[in-house]
């Protein structure tokens, strides 16, 4: 008899050793399974991912968030999948915590008793969630239902409110949700960043040249507050703006002088950032009366600055056919003025934005006495202009005469041809010092001028009153910035400010998620690509793996056995 020989033994010896290595390998790959995860989005365009930013955020969070969500019920296709993604952005939000974030989806329907339901309902409105009245078909039959598309975030004592359904009015039903899913991990992350993370920049609001009052800019600067810290100061009295991380400068109607200028100049030379509200002509309802107006160029003495960074106002002023409206007497019953809304064309409603994280999927913005902005040439300077007036504009040449009797004339189509007006601009980089090659004026603090600045940021808008907000005649007391209390609409005005400021303080910042886009389709109300644990599924293949390698291996071994003879 004749046994195997020894290269025989030797093979045999080698698959039995790569077998125990597969064996090995998979019980070490679900050991790390158990400590490690990995999630994997499966769908194009991504939107099961959370941002790196977002991520970093909640895994730096100190102490436990909790997110109490209103978007509870039986809803229709649209508004189940802003739940279904509500759920599973807060579902990311708590595994990239590491635990410190934990959700409960409440719906104040659920009340019975209607008085305590009424008194939530109230409360939830007090807090800024209102209800959304939704009509649905149920067994053939229509069905209104009070929906509550927010969330009230608290930490540590404080909390903030959280409204999902956002996006533009003018789109459609179906558009307008998806843009509300696209932002519901900027809605969510925006809340948690207020509220357990203290802003440490400074903002400085300019005061000294006839600026909006503090009671016109309330809403505007306690929204801010929420975020960053804010300071007030008048130009002439501060020798230097170089301690603030950025300022506001808000409609001015009287000159700045050249220390004044030079100021602003050396604060943005120096990586400063500014956002400008400014009017280049003279106007204002309230002087217009009834014998009307003519709106004059201010003198602002801005124009050379301006110039010098890329950008011009024109001394015009735009009318538009989408725009605004204001209360108008049309006449009397016996001595009783009757009042009607009247289309006030000197008032456009900006709903027309450029594809940048500042202004996407905003909803209309209300401006007052708006004028037209030009580029100009700049080396080394970025232009974005971030909003437009509608196509149909039309552009005067000062002095423009302002009358209400223009509300009530009929309206001549041919006039309004002038296209879309930029009306904002971002304008991004490294800019030249307007005293470039000159002195440095008199009583002036920092003598050495810095003639080309380091990169930064600025934005320029045309309307002075962008972040004016109305006041109540009846209490004193700001409305919300944005807030048309004629018709009871809210406008974008404070979304488009602060969105700005975040930007300019911090480009590569949760601003930045509000890039988020996700592809409306189909099918999207089934959930075709599931966002999965990688190391879950793995766990659950690795048995089956494991019995084919073995049943592989058993199988090979049996071939390669050799005969006695």
């Amino acid at each position: 008899m004749v046994t195997a020989t020894a290269p025989n033994k030797s093979k045999r010896s080698s698959d039995l050793l790569k077998f125990a290595a597969w064996v090995v390998g998979i019980i070490l790959l679900n050991l790390l399974a158990a400590n490690f995860f990995f999630r994997l989005d499966l769908t194009e365009d991504k939107r099961y991912t959370i941002a790196p930013v977002t991520k970093q955020m909640l895994s730096q969070l100190p102490d436990e968030v909790v997110v109490d969500v209103y978007l509870e019920g039986d809803f229709p296709a649209g508004f189940k999948r802003l739940q279904q993604s509500v759920r599973e952005t807060l579902d990311e939000f708590r595994i990239y915590s590491g635990g410190n974030l934990r959700y409960n989806f409440i719906d104040p329907n659920d009340i019975s008793d209607e008085q305590q339901r009424n008194e939530f309902i109230m409360n939830l409105a007090k807090k800024g969630i209102n209800p959304t009245n939704l009509r649905a078909t149920e067994d053939g039959k229509q069905v209104e239902r009070l929906v509550f598309p927010g969330a009230v975030i608290k930490y540590k004592g404080k909390e903030t409110a959280v409204n999902f359904l956002k996006g533009n009015l003018a789109a459609s039903a179906d558009e307008r949700l998806n843009q509300s899913v696209e932002g519901v991990e900027f809605e969510l992350a925006t809340g948690v960043r207020k509220l357990a993370f203290t802003g440490n920049k400074i903002i400085g609001y300019i005061t000294g040249q006839g600026e909006l009052e503090m009671k016109q800019v309330t809403d505007m600067l306690g929204s801010l507050q929420e975020y960053y810290r804010v300071a007030l100061g008048d130009l002439d009295q501060i020798p230097s703006l170089n301690d603030l991380d950025l300022i506001i400068i808000a409609k001015p109607t009287a000159p700045y002088s050249e220390l004044d200028k030079y100021k602003i100049d050396q604060f943005i030379m120096n990586g400063g950032k500014a956002v400008f509200f400014v009017d280049a002509l003279n106007a204002n309802l309230d002087s217009v009366g009834a014998g009307g107006m003519f709106a004059l160029p201010y003198n602002l003495n801005l124009e050379d600055l301006f110039f010098r960074y890329g950008v011009r106002l024109n001394p015009t002023m735009i009318m538009d056919l989408n725009s605004g409206f204001i209360p108008m007497v049309t006449g009397y019953m016996g001595e009783r003025p009757q009042t009607e809304m009247i289309n006030w064309r000197f008032y456009p409603l900006l709903n027309n934005f450029s594809k940048h994280p500042i202004t996407r999927n905003l909803d209309a913005v209300y401006t007052k006495f708006v004028g037209t902005m030009d580029t100009v040439k700049a080396d080394g300077v970025l232009k974005t202009p971030l909003v437009y007036t509608s196509k149909y504009s039309r552009v005067l040449q000062p002095p423009v005469p302002i009358t209400l009797e223009e509300a009530r004339m009929e309206v001549n189509p041919e006039q309004y041809q002038e296209g879309e007006q930029p009306v904002g601009y971002l304008l991004e980089g490294k800019f030249s010092s307007l005293f470039r090659n000159r002195r440095a004026p008199a009583g002036a603090q920092q003598t050495a001028i810095k003639e080309v600045g380091v990169v930064t940021k600025i934005a320029v808008f045309s309307d002075g009153d962008l972040i004016r907000n109305e006041i109540n005649p009846r209490t004193g007391q700001p409305y919300e910035l944005g807030f048309d209390r004629y018709n009871n609409v809210k406008f974008a005005n404070k979304e488009l400010a602060l969105n700005t400021i975040h930007y300019l303080l911090d480009s590569e910042g949760l601003i930045n998620v509000r890039s988020k886009e996700i592809q409306l389709r189909p099918l999207d109300r089934v959930r075709v690509q599931e966002d999965k644990n990688f190391w879950q599924l793995l766990n659950l293949v690795a048995p089956i793996v494991l019995l084919v390698v073995f049943g592989v291996s058993r199988y090979y071994l049996r071939k390669h056995k050799y005969e006695r003879f």
